[in-house]
């Protein structure tokens, strides 16, 4: 190794070691200042007093009250931390699915993957029973959500709509027959017991809770170094089949893996925070205008940029309102259809 190429790799190593700690440095601060706004506003000191408090019995003289800490460390705290996972999942799978389908307009709620999740979750919450214990309505969210991408991948085999736009057109059609689906199962169900299936049609993040973050944690560390490390793939299938065969790659193993793997994201998130729809569509192609087109920063990218976009949604959700909590699909796909409409502007 040459001298200057020494130097040109320890400049991209320092480089992205600072993006790393920035970013990092980000999210926290979100984190923190989300946590301090709601219908209680508590003071960021305060907020760092107690999070410190907690990790390290006795570090700080604790001159809060105890009702105070409970509304930052036993609400707050799991909502926003679970607010980071679902966007980063989130905008983790529509990077994946628009670069494997080569769709600028895929993400899991349009292409009927969010619906499917909570058709599995309405099924498990209404009908079938916890038979699982705490992983019901996980498990029947992911088989909801692969059971939607199967079909929209039949759907579109079966139309020959090999084109972006028709694509999406599959993706809205199965999800408008999933959502009768689940319209049945909630006319079909208790009626008692109907109201909590609002949570998962409209979205939201009050259930959150410390012993919960766990699943969509455990889903998506793993499931997102996976895409992380195909990176250069994803590079491939973007410029088209031809291309991504002619490198060696098994194009419909590898897409309908993919899929496979953003079905199981989208479904862990799905059951722990309802249909939030847009945060895939948008995240991507946001961080593209920042980062260029190359996965191996774009994956990231979209999922620090959902992380730190649901965290602030989530917010904006606590304090339109308060005292009640908006749902966060409202924020969402208010944010998510003024982007879509000027996407299709700009687009030639």
């Amino acid at each position: 190794m040459t001298d200057v190429t020494a130097l040109n790799l320890a400049r991209r190593i320092g480089t992205g070691t600072a993006i790393a700690l920035l970013a990092g440095a980000v999210v926290v601060l979100s984190i923190v200042l989300a946590v301090s706004v709601g219908a209680v506003a508590i003071p960021s000191g305060t907020v760092w007093g107690i999070a410190l408090n907690r990790l390290v019995p006795g570090l700080v003289e604790a001159d809060w009250s105890l009702g105070r800490e409970n509304i930052v460390w036993e609400i707050r705290f799991p909502r926003v931390i679970l607010a980071g996972l679902v966007g980063a999942g989130l905008g983790l799978v529509g990077a994946a699915l628009q670069s494997v389908t080569r769709n600028p307009l895929a993400d899991p709620h349009l292409l009927g993957i969010s619906s499917g999740g909570a058709f599995g979750a309405i099924a498990a919450l209404l009908h079938t029973g916890m038979f699982l214990g705490l992983l019901t309505v996980p498990l029947m969210a992911f088989g909801g959500a692969l059971l939607a991408t199967l079909l929209v991948l039949g759907v579109a085999r079966l139309a020959g709509a090999s084109s972006a736009d028709r694509l999406v057109l599959a993706g809205v059609a199965v999800s408008f027959v999933i959502m009768a689906g689940a319209n049945i199962l909630i006319f079909l169900g208790d009626p008692r017991a109907t109201h909590t299936v609002v949570f998962w049609m409209l979205g939201g993040l009050g259930l959150a809770q410390w012993s919960h973050l766990i699943w969509p944690l455990a889903v998506l560390v793993p499931c997102g170094l996976w895409l992380w490390a195909q990176a250069g793939r994803l590079n491939a299938m973007s410029l088209g089949d031809e291309t991504a065969a002619s490198l060696g790659i098994e194009v419909g193993r590898f897409r309908l893996t993919v899929f496979v793997v953003c079905a199981l994201i989208t479904g862990v998130m799905v059951a722990f925070s309802g249909i939030i729809g847009f945060v895939g569509l948008m995240m991507p192609h946001l961080v593209r205008l920042l980062v260029g087109g190359d996965n191996a920063r774009v994956l990231p990218a979209s999922a620090l940029a959902g992380a730190v976009f649901l965290i602030w949604a989530d917010a904006l959700a606590r304090v339109a309102v308060a005292p009640e909590d908006m749902p966060i699909g409202v924020v969402t796909g208010l944010v998510g259809g003024l982007f879509f409409i000027w996407m299709m502007a700009r687009r030639p």
